[in-house]
C-alpha cells in the first residue's frame, strides 16, 4: 500500500467498462431520439462553459431541462422544461439503467476493487450520471465508502465542486485521494483542481492526455498496471 494515498476514486462510465459496450446499447434509442440526444449534449455544454463563471442556482436538472428546451424549441413548437425534466429522467436517467446488466467490465476491474478495499483504501466513486443502479447491475455495488453524482452537487466534471464533496465523504484530505478516470478534460483535470492525484485509463482510440496539462500522475492501459502501482 502506497505510503502517499489513502484512498482510490473512480469514475464510472468508460472507466470501469469501454464505452463502446453501452454505445452499441443505447444506439437505437439515439437514432430514435436524436434530437433530444442533440439537444441534450449541447446544454451540458452550454453548462460546463457556465459553471467556469459561476455555478448555476437551483436544481441542475431543472436548470438543465431548461436549457434543452430552449434548444429544441421554435415558432412552431414550445417545449415545456418540467415536462422535458421528467422525460429525461425517465428515458436517460432511469431508462438506461437496466442495460447495464449485461454489460461487461474491462478485465481484473472487480478483483482489482477488492484487492483495494481489502488492502485497507477508502474506496470512493464519482460520476456525471447517477451511478448507483449502474453500479448494482454491473455487480460492484458493494466495494465503495463513498459515491457520489456529480450533478447532486450542482455542477458537471471538471468543476472541483463534487471532487471536494467526494473528499469529504470519504473523510479524507483530497491530495491522499488519487482520482482514476478515462477523460482527461473532466476527470484529470476536475480531481487536479481540487488538489487530487490522478490516473488515466487510456486506450488505442483515445491513447491519453498527449501533451494536455496538467499531467495525471499515472497512466494505465489496464487494470493489472493500475493493481502494481497502487499494490507494491
Amino acid at each position: 500500500m502506497r505510503d502517499d494515498i489513502k484512498g482510490v476514486a473512480f469514475d464510472l462510465d468508460g472507466t470501469l467498462y469501454p464505452n463502446y459496450r453501452l454505445n452499441v446499447k443505447i444506439f437505437p434509442f439515439i437514432l430514435k431520439e436524436w434530437q433530444l440526444m442533440s439537444a441534450f449534449g449541447k446544454a451540458r455544454i452550454i453548462i460546463r462553459k457556465e459553471q467556469e463563471k459561476s455555478l448555476p442556482q437551483g436544481d441542475f436538472y431543472l436548470h438543465q431541462a431548461k436549457i434543452t428546451a430552449g434548444l429544441l424549441s421554435n415558432n412552431k413548437k414550445q417545449v415545456d422544461p418540467e415536462q422535458l425534466n421528467e422525460k429525461i429522467e425517465r428515458l436517460i436517467y432511469r431508462g438506461w439503467e437496466p442495460l447495464f446488466k449485461n454489460i461487461k467490465l474491462f478485465k481484473n476491474v472487480s478483483e482489482t476493487l477488492l484487492a483495494f478495499k481489502n488492502t485497507g483504501y477508502k474506496m470512493g466513486l464519482l460520476s456525471d450520471f447517477p451511478p448507483e443502479a449502474k453500479l448494482e447491475n454491473l455487480g460492484i455495488s458493494g466495494n465503495w465508502d463513498a459515491v457520489l453524482c456529480s450533478e447532486r452537487s450542482g455542477a458537471l466534471k471538471p468543476h472541483p465542486l463534487s471532487f471536494l464533496e467526494l473528499a469529504e465523504k470519504m473523510s479524507l484530505p483530497p491530495e491522499k485521494i488519487i482520482y482514476v478516470g478515462n477523460s482527461h478534460s473532466y476527470d484529470v483535470i476536475g480531481a487536479a483542481r481540487a488538489g487530487m492525484k490522478t490516473a488515466l485509463i487510456k486506450s488505442p482510440i483515445t491513447p491519453g492526455s498527449g501533451n494536455k496539462k496538467p499531467k495525471p500522475d499515472f497512466s494505465f492501459y489496464n487494470y493489472r498496471q493500475l493493481y502494481d502501482f497502487m499494490i507494491q
